[in-house]
This record gives C-alpha cells, sequence and structure tokens, in this order.
C-alpha cells in the first residue's frame, strides 16, 4: 500500500503521473550540466588565461572524481533512507553552483564549483533512475531508460545552445549561469512538493522474485565490477562512454576554437552531440526492449570509435557538425541500454547499490579522460587526444561483444 492507502503497481502507465513529473526533473538535472559545457572552456582561456590542457581540464576531474564517488554512495543511502531524501539533498546542493562560476575570482572557485556540481549530479541523476527503474518494472526498463536520458540529455543540449547564444551576446558572465541558478530552484521545489517515495515499489517487485541471499554492499561491488560478465561488462563500457564525453566537455571547445570558430558556432557543435544523444535514446531505449541489449551496446561502442577518428580529421564546421551526430548516434545506443542492463540482472534488493557502483566506475570516466586527453594533448597535441580515445572506445566495443550475454527478461531469464 502506498501512503494514501492506493496499492502499489509496476509499469510506466499505472505510474504515468509520477514518471513524467520525475522526467520533468531530469531534464533540470541536466541543464545544470549543461550551463558548463559551451561556456566554462572558454572562461578558462579567455578570463583566466590558462594554458596546459591538464590544468584546464582540473574542473572536469573534480567533477568526475566526486559524481563518481557521489553516485556509489547514492545507491547505498537510497536503500537505507529512501530516494526522496537523497534527491532533495542533491537539489540543495545544486543552489550554489551557478552563482560561484558567476562569481569566481580565480580558477579554484570554478574547480569547488564543480565539486558541488559531481555532488548534485551524482544524487539527483542516480536517484532518478533509481526511481524509474522502481516504478517501470521488468519489462519496460529500456523504455525507463530511454525517457530518462533523453530528457538529461536533451536538456544539456538545449542548455549549451541557448547559453552559447547568450554569452555571445551579453559575455561569458553572469548570463549564461542565470539559467542554471533558475533550474535548481525549479528543481528543489518540484521535488519538495510533488515527487513521491519509490522505494515500496522495489519492494514490490522483491517479492516477485525467487527468494535469493541478500548480499553486503562489498559483495554487491565485487559483483558489479568483477565478478558478473554483464554487470562488468557493462561498468568497463560506461567508463569508457564518459572518458568520451570527459573529451568532448573539455577539449573540444578548445580544438574547435583554434580553427577560428565563433563563440555562436561552438556552442551549436557543443550542443548536436547531446541533442542527438538525448533525443536518439527515445528510440534506443525501446529498441533494446524488442532487440536485446548486447549488440546495441557493440555496435554504439564502434560507432563513437569512428565519429572520434572523423573529429580528429576534419577541420570544418560541417565535418564536426556530421562527427558529433555520428558520436550523438552511438552514444544514445548505449547509454539507456547500459542502464537497463543492470536493471535486467540486478536483484531489486540489491539493485539501487548496483546502480550506484556501476555509475561510479561510469562517471569515474570523466576523471580519467580529463587527465588521459589533457596529459595527451600537452605531449602531442588535440588531435592526438581524440585518436587515443577513439582507440580505447573500440577496444571497449570488443570486450562486451566477448564478455556480455543478453540480458533483456524475454531472452535470459536465469540471471545469476
Amino acid at each position: 500500500m502506498s501512503r494514501a492507502g492506493q496499492v502499489l503497481r509496476l509499469g510506466i502507465r499505472a505510474n504515468l503521473a509520477q514518471f513524467s513529473l520525475l522526467v520533468a526533473v531530469n531534464a533540470l538535472v541536466g541543464g545544470m550540466l549543461g550551463q558548463e559545457r559551451t561556456v566554462v572552456p572558454l572562461l578558462a582561456e579567455q578570463i583566466f588565461g590558462l594554458t596546459g590542457y591538464t590544468f584546464l581540464l582540473t574542473y572536469v576531474l573534480a567533477f568526475g572524481v566526486t559524481k563518481a564517488a557521489t553516485n556509489y554512495f547514492a545507491g547505498t543511502l537510497s536503500d537505507r533512507f529512501g530516494r526522496k531524501p537523497v534527491l532533495l539533498a542533491g537539489w540543495v546542493i545544486a543552489v550554489p553552483v551557478p552563482l560561484m562560476l558567476i562569481w569566481a575570482p580565480s580558477w579554484d572557485w570554478v574547480v569547488a564549483a564543480n565539486v558541488l556540481l559531481g555532488l548534485n549530479q551524482g544524487l539527483t541523476w542516480s536517484t532518478t533512475v533509481i526511481m524509474k527503474i522502481d516504478l517501470a518494472g521488468p519489462s519496460r526498463r529500456g523504455l525507463a531508460m530511454g525517457l530518462n536520458e533523453a530528457a538529461g540529455y536533451g536538456a544539456v543540449a538545449v542548455t549549451a545552445l541557448v547559453t552559447g547564444y547568450l554569452a555571445a551576446e551579453y559575455g561569458l558572465r553572469p548570463a549564461p549561469f542565470l539559467l542554471g541558478l533558475a533550474y535548481a530552484a525549479l528543481g528543489l521545489g518540484l521535488t519538495l512538493v510533488f515527487v513521491r517515495e519509490t522505494r515500496g515499489h522495489a519492494a514490490l517487485e522483491a517479492r516477485q522474485h525467487t527468494a535469493r541471499a541478500e548480499l553486503t554492499t562489498r559483495q554487491v561491488f565485487g559483483y558489479t565490477s568483477v565478478r558478473e560478465p554483464a554487470l562488468s561488462a557493462a561498468s568497463q563500457a560506461g567508463m569508457v562512454n564518459n572518458l568520451n564525453d570527459g573529451l568532448a566537455w573539455g577539449l573540444f571547445p578548445i580544438l574547435f576554437t583554434t580553427a577560428g570558430l565563433s563563440v555562436s558556432r561552438i556552442g551549436v557543435l557543443a550542443a548536436v552531440y547531446p541533442a542527438v544523444w538525448g533525443a536518439g535514446q527515445l528510440v534506443t531505449g525501446p529498441l533494446s526492449d524488442r532487440w536485446g541489449r548486447k549488440h546495441l551496446i557493440t555496435a554504439g561502442m564502434l560507432l563513437q570509435a569512428f565519429a572520434l577518428a572523423l573529429i580528429a580529421t576534419a577541420d570544418t564546421f560541417t565535418a564536426w557538425l556530421v562527427a558529433g551526430a555520428l558520436l550523438g548516434v552511438g552514444t544514445a545506443m548505449v547509454y539507456p541500454t547500459l542502464l537497463a542492463v543492470i536493471g535486467d540482472v540486478a536483484h531489486p534488493a540489491w539493485r539501487a547499490r548496483s546502480v550506484g557502483v556501476y555509475r561510479l566506475w561510469r562517471d569515474g570516466g570523466f576523471a580519467v579522460g580529463a587527465l588521459l586527453s589533457g596529459a595527451v594533448a600537452d605531449v602531442w597535441g588535440l588531435r592526438a587526444a581524440v585518436w587515443v580515445v577513439a582507440a580505447i572506445t573500440a577496444a571497449s566495443g570488443l570486450i562486451v561483444a566477448v564478455r556480455m550475454y543478453e540480458t533483456h527478461p524475454r531472452a535470459h531469464r536465469g540471471a545469476p
């Protein structure tokens, strides 16, 4: 029974109002990330005069390390205290971020703001994922994750585009970050007043599963990271996927600047990749429910590698636009499908913790990408960094092809 005495039911349609609200909330979460995509790399060069790529990417490193660790604890905390309190805490932490970016007198403030942004994203995005998995039930997880990630990364794209135009019209500060401040206030209000707890739905699904022993948090970590083939293959693919995104976030605007592109055109290029990524998940999420998970992930990783190779060789706005769109398609094939794999394999009793572990590895990719691409760019140049990441992405796709089995319930009902 719910708080209002209504019988809990699983399924997107049965929980449509609450599910739709959570989609909207995750769009606001994505918008908080999107406020930085175009403007912060330009702040680094034009306002703070940073020159070394590794040092410039310290804000991506700070974000990635913080978000990865927070993802891990978000799953554990949501199992212990409930989903809504964790989501609410994430929004409280979001409020100072745009203010710090507006008032930052030094680059240290930008790095500190990204520590808070990592906390915000780890708590809010992880929790909205867990809550949608709770509500959707086993048969439509791909659709649920497609809608969740489409909303989040669609908002990243729209906000990157809008902030690019705001920066071109009104300057790099404060106008672009006022949008982020509005997102934080709205997200906090919606969560506080309208979002309802979903932990009861996970308990309902758990009662429908074959009984099995509860796993400790340490066991869940080992199971998701190494021991279980599908979960561990998903974890490494998630890490490499966000390694790509760390590269795109931190270095692509600088690469485009070296070609003489205007701020508004850089905003378009910064937006096209997450825009296609976001919208594409409306197709790839439900497609994974129909076709299965494994082959969609493998093909998506290989397509990302091809797109990165094209970015490394291109030198015109049109070529980069096409390559960014292809990178978005490949990422859309992978992103919701990897989350669906975790939902397929992990038992409801420890699924939130497994999602947290997966997202620990996945968003650790931001930190790995910042360190790796920054170091390679400092030694061999920007394009060499893109080539290295393309090769790693191709290798990750091959690992999925070899190690992962099909996890969709229609094809695989006896998951460990």
